[in-house]
């Protein structure tokens, strides 16, 4: 697979086996990137936090299935598979996070502000639902470039209490904007179950601006894929959609949280809902066998370790660097009147 595109965009037919194990091989990749590095940042390799996407792999790689490459995202601080589904460089990505000169942003952004503009990926973002409005300005510059694209609002349910939703909600409703909102609805807010924060539910708050929505098992890779096709068409021709992907966060907010506020038995119940799991459930039930799932891991594991090792081996960002693309000077500014 070519290094510069990590997730083929997919057609019609998520259910065919081909298909759906494309599906699979991006949920094993990304999985896999990330519990390397969860291993790598107990190790003091990644500077910074990360918070992992652990379990919630199929809502990035079936919605991304249904984008093109034109397409714009906008991401959250869990967003570590929203950027490898969306087809960032895997050599790339590992150097950004371990804060090398050769990574995605030169190794500033790190984890949390990972971006690539040359596949759409717009950027993470450490601020609760602050990619909202960035991904509303996307969808409206595609509008009023006529381009045919569309960009995609990704935010977890711990952020529907912000402001900044409303607002989004609100102006796209208005415009008629082509914007997607996926909402990543892990049941958590931080520390706390959303059910004890908030007072209503995500498809009142999409009623009151007269935007349809839909909710779906989150954890269903081919669902997802299927849904979001939909209504990607529809955002294209209609304006904005909700979809709230109902998932599971398996790890803590941040890496590292012990999460000890959280039941033992229901922790332990997640893993019947692991999107590899279902993903490889359904395939099994087409008839492709363990032997070509073991292929695609060995696979996966190869590319991360090349990757990693890329990563390692690349310099830091020289010290005199650290003011570039922060200030401009006067002359340049005149340049560009």
């Amino acid at each position: 697979m070519s290094e510069q595109q990590v997730h083929p965009q997919l057609g019609v037919g998520h259910n065919a086996p081909a298909s759906l194990l494309e599906l699979y091989r991006s949920l094993v990749l990304i999985r896999r990137c990330e519990e390397r590095l969860s291993k790598m940042f107990a190790d003091g390799e990644v500077p910074g936090f990360i918070h992992l996407s652990i379990g919630q792999e199929a809502v990035s790689v079936g919605v991304m299935a249904a984008l093109t490459p034109q397409d714009t995202i906008a991401s959250t601080h869990r967003g570590h598979g929203h950027a490898i589904a969306k087809g960032l460089s895997l050599d790339g990505f590992f150097a950004e996070l371990l804060a090398r000169d050769t990574g995605l942003c030169r190794g500033r952004g790190g984890s949390m502000h990972v971006a690539d503009m040359s596949v759409g990926m717009l950027g993470a973002n450490g601020i609760v639902g602050a990619g909202l409005s960035i991904a509303l300005g996307s969808a409206l510059a595609h509008r009023s470039q006529k381009n045919g694209a569309i960009a995609v609002a990704f935010f977890g349910d711990g952020a529907l209490a912000e402001g900044l939703l409303h607002e989004c909600l609100n102006m796209a409703a208005l415009w008629k904007l082509p914007l997607l909102f996926v909402c990543e609805n892990n049941g958590w807010g931080e520390f706390l179950p959303t059910s004890k924060q908030l007072s209503f539910a995500l498809k009142d708050l999409a009623a009151a601006y007269k935007i349809p929505h839909h909710s779906i098992d989150g954890n269903d890779v081919a669902t997802v894929a299927e849904q979001a096709e939909r209504l990607v068409v529809e955002v294209r021709s209609e304006g904005p959609r909700v979809l709230e992907c109902l998932t599971t966060r398996v790890r803590g907010h941040f890496e590292g949280d012990t999460q000890k506020y959280r039941d033992a038995d229901e922790l332990t119940a997640l893993s019947a809902r692991d999107p590899l799991r279902v993903a490889a459930g359904q395939l099994g039930g087409m008839g492709v066998d363990e032997a070509a799932l073991a292929d695609i891991a060995s696979e996966v594991e190869a590319r991360i370790e090349a990757s990693v090792a890329a990563a390692r081996a690349a310099p830091p960002p020289p010290f005199e660097a650290a003011m570039a693309d922060v200030y401009t000077t006067a002359r340049a500014m005149q340049g560009g009147l």
